[in-house]
């Protein structure tokens, strides 16, 4: 295991051996004959779920939680539990009423589920050895939209005003939900996860996704830990917006192609993370898992590469 490998990378530098960090999430729950809902609400279980998988997988760093609905569940929206995925957003309180009608506010330690979060984080900070641990959290466009729901990806077009007020709130939240992963928790890396932001133009991830990270990314650093941004899909066309939001590093999904990614990534001197096929080596097994890792580990090289899932 090797926690300064993965801390190094994903700043951008190289390092002896290229880290490796498994995105297990609710598969540590499967791991430990666990059903998804029951081990997400028990700090006892995640925490003995992410040390099973760090030691399983030999990772160099593993996620505390891969769950992106924490921050929409704290702020009271309606949701559905699941016994072999995460828990889904169901409701959106935003879709018919403003920000200021609906009462939300931005959850803090001891709000919703950040307690189960931080109490579990806490033990595996305290056993989990040399290995980084990443505090996923919900990035601002993909809050913005479990609290808007689908209109929020015609409002960045349509009602700009409203966008940016959802979207400055969003980016808040996920400046409070880096802190308690950074400085109450303590982890090692702070993931600001942002999948559906690959669905969005480069000109509108600038005007409204890079302003709201910002938040978060300052509280990452305030802590003296680092940063990353997690993207899903073909991101091909924001990649670039991608690695100039300014973390220090950022990671893909296995539908882009690993040697452009890593010329972007270097060229804007971060680091960046994939590309083990999840569907096409890991689930399909139309590829060999090990030639895949080959191929990726191979287009990555040692200079800020953390190879991880696509």
């Amino acid at each position: 295991m090797g926690k300064q490998a993965v801390i190094d990378a994903v700043q951008g530098k190289p390092t002896e051996v290229v880290p490796w960090v498994p995105y297990a999430g609710v598969h540590a729950a499967y791991l430990i004959d666990e059903p998804a809902d029951k081990y997400l609400k028990d700090p006892d279980l995640i925490c003995k779920g992410v040390l099973n998988a760090a030691e399983r997988y030999k990772a160099d760093g593993i996620p505390l939680l891969f769950d992106l609905t924490v921050e929409a569940i704290s702020m009271g929206c309606d949701h559905k539990w699941w016994e072999d995925n995460p828990p889904s957003i169901t409701g959106h309180p935003l879709a018919k009423q403003t920000l200021a009608e609906s009462g939300l506010k931005i959850p803090g330690p001891g709000d919703g589920r950040w307690p189960v979060v931080i109490e579990a984080g806490k033990k595996v900070m305290e056993q989990i050895g040399d290995c980084a641990v990443y505090g996923i959290l919900c990035g601002p466009l993909t809050l913005a939209s479990h609290l808007r729901g689908v209109r929020m990806f015609t409002d960045v077009v349509k009602d700009k005003p409203l966008a940016k007020e959802i979207m400055d709130f969003c980016g808040e939240a996920a400046g409070e939900a880096a802190r308690i992963y950074a400085e109450d928790i303590g982890v090692d890396v702070v993931a600001i996860t942002d999948p559906v932001a690959s669905q969005i133009s480069p000109e509108t991830f600038a005007e409204f996704v890079t302003p709201a990270t910002q938040p978060a990314i300052e509280a990452t650093k305030k802590a003296g830990k680092v940063s990353s941004f997690f993207i899903c899909g073909d991101a091909t066309k924001v990649l670039q917006e991608v690695a100039d939001v300014g973390t220090d590093g950022f990671a893909i999904d296995e539908q882009l192609n690993l040697t452009y990614v890593r010329d972007v990534a270097r060229a804007a001197g971060v680091g960046f993370g994939g590309n083990l096929k999840l569907t096409l080596a890991l689930s399909l097994g139309l590829i060999p898992p090990r030639e895949d890792a080959l191929i990726s580990l191979a287009a990555g090289g040692a200079t800020g590469y953390v190879f991880a899932p696509g």
